[in-house]
């Protein structure tokens, strides 16, 4: 009968101060193979994306498949949504979006493409607006055609096109209203007019959003005598 104890292996050693030989047991024990149990960890809804979204009557919506678009009295706009969300319209004209699958990047995706889908909505029928405030001495603005311009203290003035399906107005040469149907076009001409000259925190001179609040920093004091 074959013995179960595991295999024992004697080292010597020899200590340098008793010259004297000792044997100490090292006990092998036999490797074995560990597995791993894999555990499915379903996601929670999105509290943004489970919310439907109410569609005007004056909206006209084309879904195939995967593609979307809306279109409306001030325009019209497409979006493409990934594999992993999904797009449903019930009887009642309501659009749905839910996830196809239960992975954390569709969970992610969820909440995004449900806030997308309802900027379409609301742009194409009601519109969006953003403004900004020039402060500082000597900065302006004014409509030349279809270019936005801006004196910023530059050595020359800042010309800049209007993107297509934006509208822009000035008033007092110092507020600057930028509309249109799509949100991210309106976002980005905005911000592209405020990098010229982000509002800086001593005297908040520069380009700012109409709703934006600047940290103010207290200047450098004099030298103390």
């Amino acid at each position: 009968m074959a013995s179960l104890a595991p295999p024992f292996n004697f080292c010597h050693l020899r200590s340098s101060f008793l010259g004297e030989t000792s044997k100490i047991r090292v006990t092998i024990s036999p490797i074995t193979k560990i597995s791993y149990l894999s555990k499915t960890v379903e996601c929670k809804d999105s509290r943004i994306g489970k919310r439907p979204i109410e569609v005007p009557s004056n909206v006209t919506i084309v879904l195939e498949g995967q593609d979307l678009k809306v279109k409306g009295p001030l325009g019209e706009l497409s979006l493409t949504y990934p594999r992993e969300v999904k797009l449903e319209r019930d009887e009642s004209g309501i659009l749905k979006v839910s996830k196809a699958v239960e992975t954390r990047k569709a969970n992610q995706m969820h909440g995004l493409f449900r806030t997308l889908t309802d900027n379409m909505v609301v742009g194409v029928s009601k519109g969006f607006e953003k403004k900004l405030q020039l402060i500082g001495v000597g900065y302006r603005a004014m409509l030349e055609g279809k270019d936005l311009v801006l004196i910023l203290g530059f050595s020359h003035p800042v010309r800049m096109t209007i993107p297509e399906g934006l509208q822009v107005k000035v008033e007092d040469n110092t507020r600057i209203s930028v509309t249109g149907y799509d949100k991210s076009s309106i976002g980005q001409f905005a911000a592209s007019i405020r990098k010229w000259r982000p509002p800086e925190p001593y005297k908040g001179k520069g380009v700012k959003y109409a709703d934006e609040v600047v940290r103010r920093k207290e200047g450098k004091a004099g030298k103390k005598k």
